[in-house]
C-alpha cells in the first residue's frame, strides 16, 4: 500500500469516526433527556387579536394538536387491528406512545418509534405491508417532522439513513413480502427536507428581522450624536463670545480701579489667560467634531453668525417661493431670548418646515410662537398633503434631532399626526423670568459718597491685611 493509499484511509478513517460521533452525541447521547415542547408565540397575525384567556391557552396548542391526533392514530390502529383479528391494544399503543413521548423527550419519542417499527414488522402478517402499518406509517412520519424541527437539520439526516437502513434490513431479509420502505423513504425524505427549509427560513427571517431592529437602534444612536455634534457646533459662537466678554473684562477690569495692588492685577491676568486658553481649546473641540484632523478648525475663520427667531421672516419667504402657503403667528410680549433657544428655537421651526414640504407637499403650514412668562412655546402644524408625495431619501430622523434639542434646554416636545391628516410639532423652552424694576421705588436716603479705598488684600501667610 503506497502512501497516498494510507492517507487517503486516514482521512476516510476519520471521517467515518467523525460521522459516528456525530451519530452518538445527537440521537444516543442523552437521548431520552427531558426537553418539553416550548409554548407556541402569541405574536402571531391571528393569535393577537385573540382575547387575553383565549391567547394564553393557544399557547399550548401545537401540544393539544399532538396529543389529539395520537389519540386519533390510537382510536383508528385499534379499530383496523381489530377487523383483522389482530391484537389490536397492542398496535394501538405501539402507534400513540412515540407520539405522547415526542411531546417531552424528543429523541427518545423517534427511537421508540423505530422501535415500534421494528416490532410491527416483525409481527405483521404474511399479506401485509411492513414493516410499518397503515397507522404506525403516519405516526413515524409525524414523529420524524417533530424532531427535525426541534433539532439540527443533521439529526433530521441521521433519522432518515436509519430509517431507510431498518426498511431495507426487512426487504434484503425477506424480499418476498410486500413491503412500504419504499414509501416511507420517499415521504419521509420530502417531508424532512419541507420541515427543514421551512426552519430555515424562519431563522433567517428571524435573524433579518433582528439584524434591521440592531440597525435601526444604531442608526438612531449615530443621528442623535450628528445631532448632538450639529448642536455642539453651532453653539460654539455662543459660548465663545461668553468667554471673549470674561477675557476682555478681566483685561479691562485692574484699569478700573485707582493703583490696583499688584495681586489684584496678577488675579485678573490669570482669569484673561485661563479664557483665553479655554476659547483656544473650545475651537480645538470644535475641529474634533468638525473632521478628522484636530487641527483643521484651530487657524480658521470665524463662522457666520447663528440664526435665531428675528431671522424667521426670510426663512418664511423662502418657502413661501415655493408655492407654499405658510402663515406665521407670534403671541405675548417678543423679546429676547438667550442666544441657545433663538438658535434652537429658529432649527425647530426650520425642520418643522422642511418636514411639511417633504411629506405634505401642497399643505398650507400654520408656525406659531408665544412669549410667555415660564419660557417660549412653538408650534408647527401642516395640513394633509395636496401633491404627489414623492419617496424620502433622507434618514427619516429630523424629530430626532428637534428633541435632542429641547431636552438639552429641559423643554418638551410632541410631534404627532392630526384628526385632519395632517402632523402637528409642539415644543416648550422654559426660560428663567429676568427680574423686573420696581415701578414705583422709594427714595433713597442721600448717603456721602464713598470714598475709595485701597482692595483689601490677604497675606501670605492667610491672615487678614
Amino acid at each position: 500500500m503506497t502512501d497516498t493509499d494510507q492517507t487517503t484511509l486516514r482521512t476516510e478513517l476519520r471521517i467515518a469516526r467523525g460521522a459516528l460521533k456525530g451519530l452518538r452525541d445527537d440521537l444516543v447521547t442523552d437521548a431520552f433527556a427531558f426537553r418539553p415542547l416550548p409554548p407556541r408565540s402569541t405574536d402571531g397575525v391571528f393569535l393577537r387579536r385573540l382575547p387575553d384567556r383565549l391567547r394564553d391557552s393557544a399557547r399550548w396548542l401545537p401540544h393539544t394538536c399532538l396529543a389529539a391526533f395520537a389519540c386519533f392514530l390510537m382510536m383508528l390502529g385499534f379499530v383496523f387491528e381489530s377487523d383483522r383479528g389482530g391484537s389490536a391494544l397492542p398496535a394501538a399503543l405501539l402507534t400513540g406512545i412515540p407520539l405522547f413521548t415526542v411531546i417531552f423527550r424528543p429523541v427518545g419519542g423517534w427511537w421508540l418509534s423505530l422501535a415500534a417499527a421494528f416490532l410491527t414488522g416483525a409481527a405483521a402478517g404474511e399479506f401485509s405491508l411492513w414493516p410499518w402499518s397503515a397507522t404506525g406509517f403516519v405516526s413515524h412520519l409525524v414523529v420524524m417532522a417533530v424532531v427535525a424541527k426541534r433539532t439540527r437539520p443533521r439529526v433530521a439526516a441521521q433519522m432518515w439513513l436509519l430509517t431507510v437502513a431498518l426498511g431495507s434490513a426487512f426487504v434484503f431479509f425477506m424480499p418476498y413480502r410486500a413491503s412500504d420502505t419504499f414509501a416511507m423513504a420517499l415521504l419521509s425524505f420530502v417531508v424532512l427536507l419541507t420541515v427543514v427549509l421551512a426552519k430555515g427560513w424562519r431563522e433567517t427571517q428571524a435573524k433579518v428581522v433582528e439584524q434591521v431592529a440592531v440597525t435601526q437602534v444604531e442608526r438612531s444612536r449615530r443621528t442623535v450624536l450628528e445631532e448632538r455634534t450639529t448642536i455642539a457646533r453651532e453653539l460654539h459662537d455662543v459660548v465663545a463670545h461668553h468667554m471673549s466678554v470674561i477675557a476682555i473684562q478681566a483685561e479691562a477690569a485692574p484699569y478700573r480701579v485707582e493703583d490696583p495692588p499688584a495681586e489684584l492685577t496678577r488675579s485678573f491676568a490669570i482669569i484673561r489667560e485661563n479664557a483665553v486658553a479655554a476659547l483656544s481649546e473650545l475651537r480645538r473641540v470644535l475641529g474634533v467634531v468638525r473632521a478628522d484632523d484636530p487641527d483643521s478648525f484651530a487657524d480658521s475663520a470665524p463662522e457666520a453668525p447663528q440664526p435665531t427667531l428675528a431671522d424667521l421672516d426670510p426663512l418664511l419667504a423662502n418657502v413661501r417661493e415655493t408655492g407654499a402657503d405658510v402663515e406665521k403667528v407670534v403671541t405675548g410680549a417678543v423679546r429676547t431670548l438667550p442666544q441657545g433657544v433663538e438658535l434652537s428655537a429658529y432649527r425647530i421651526v426650520q425642520e418643522g418646515l422642511s418636514n411639511a414640504l417633504r411629506h405634505a407637499p401642497g399643505a398650507a403650514t400654520r408656525v406659531e410662537i408665544g412669549y410667555v412668562l415660564g419660557g417660549l412655546g412653538l408650534r408647527v402644524v401642516n395640513g394633509p398633503a395636496t401633491g404627489e408625495v414623492r419617496p424620502s431619501h433622507g434618514a427619516g430622523h429630523g424629530v430626532l434631532g428637534m428633541r435632542e434639542r429641547v431636552s438639552m434646554l429641559g423643554g418638551e416636545m410632541t410631534a404627532e399626526p392630526t384628526a385632519e391628516g395632517g402632523y402637528e410639532v409642539t415644543a416648550f423652552i422654559p426660560v428663567a423670568a429676568e427680574p423686573r424694576p420696581d415701578p414705583n421705588p422709594e427714595p433713597a436716603a442721600p448717603q456721602a459718597p464713598p470714598q475709595r479705598k485701597p482692595w483689601p488684600l490677604a497675606k501670605s501667610n492667610g491672615e487678614p491685611a
